[in-house]
């Protein structure tokens, strides 16, 4: 019997998926997909880094309609259907990609081990990142701008380049506004009232850039404005931010439902109709989701992020002096004030 080995399909190890549905085999198969190219990302995390990277993969597919796409990442939860194989960072997946030739790799991450890796799979054409003496460099002159925003933090202040169009001219392309490709898996029972706007608060924002967080009492002023105005005010978090939402929602008597894994996380937030945040992964997973977004900032550079014309981005009244530290001495999130959030919903979703 012909096996069509360049088929989308073929495993090699385990039967195909139209095998298994339809119980075809390969010499007179309907589903048979030559595969022309292999192409292969490596962006491992973090997770709303990777998200924001999938964009990239709209342009890959129309480029490399024939492509067979991989990646390498820590966090497999948040990659859509439209990337064929998924690796992590392991041993066992590592040994595979160094056994595996490619027509192109992209490596989007500035690690030392990403870069070390990229350097001993092969591949005929080779973008982003690699290593050299032991330290990032770029493998062309397309990676040379992002590289030097990640080397000085006047030029990083000074970029005015969304993360997103930064990625694509890694890979060598013109970024046209891609959108974010994120699916969501998994569907929770939230019993969330009908007929109103629901308004999201992620009061979080991780343990790397604790000067990001905005003060627990305008939340709780936030929470209560919001409700007298008509929305559904809605608490999002992790299991970090439990003890705070627990305390928020008793004090101004807004929505809160736990905690939960990745995927019924990604739902609750799809439930919303905006999100308030500050830069973390909620805000990725908000944007992905195609939702109005309410962003606020101090430390990073405002251009990096791409709301796709959904969102505003607040900062504080007075330029934030903390240059990526993770202590200030001046709390500037408390210049944020809940009036200005307020404002903002509204001009995003009028009330209801």
């Amino acid at each position: 019997m012909r096996i069509r080995i360049d088929c989308r399909h073929y495993r090699g190890d385990i039967p195909c998926r139209p095998h298994k549905l339809h119980g075809v085999h390969c010499p007179s198969c309907p589903h048979y997909d030559p595969v022309k190219e292999r192409i292969l990302i490596m962006k491992l995390g973090a997770i709303g880094d990777v998200i924001r990277t999938t964009p990239i993969l709209r342009r890959l597919k129309q480029e490399h309609p024939r492509a067979e796409i991989h990646w390498l990442t820590h966090t497999p939860e948040v990659l859509p259907s439209a990337v064929d194989r998924i690796f992590r960072f392991i041993p066992e997946h590592i040994e595979i990609l160094k056994n595996t030739s490619y027509d192109l790799l992209l490596n989007l991450d500035k690690d030392r081990e990403t870069c070390a890796l990229s350097g001993r799979i092969r591949a005929r054409q080779k973008m982003g990142f690699s290593l050299r003496d032991g330290k990032c460099h770029p493998s062309n002159r397309y990676a040379e701008s992002k590289w030097l925003t990640g080397l000085f933090d006047d030029i990083n202040k000074a970029n005015l380049k969304s993360y997103p169009r930064e990625v694509f001219e890694m890979c060598g392309y013109e970024f046209r506004k891609e959108e974010y490709i994120l699916e969501v898996r998994e569907r929770g029972n939230w019993k969330l009232p009908k007929g109103k706007s629901v308004i999201g608060l992620n009061t979080g924002c991780g343990k790397r850039w604790i000067t990001r967080l905005w003060p627990e009492k305008h939340w709780i002023q936030l929470a209560k404005e919001l409700a007298k105005e008509g929305y559904s005010v809605l608490l999002l978090g992790g299991e970090q931010e439990h003890e705070l939402n627990k305390r928020i929602s008793q004090l101004s008597k807004a929505r809160y439902l736990g905690h939960y894994p990745l995927s019924l996380f990604i739902d609750l937030i799809d439930q919303c109709d905006a999100v308030v945040t500050a830069v973390t992964m909620a805000l990725h997973l908000a944007i992905g989701l195609r939702k109005k977004v309410v962003l606020f900032n101090n430390i990073f550079n405002r251009n990096e992020f791409e709301l796709y014309g959904r969102g505003a981005i607040l900062e504080p009244s007075k330029p934030c002096q903390c240059c990526f530290k993770n202590e200030c001495s001046i709390p500037c999130m408390e210049l944020i004030r809940p009036e200005r959030v307020l404002e903002a919903v509204r001009s995003l979703i009028p009330g209801s």
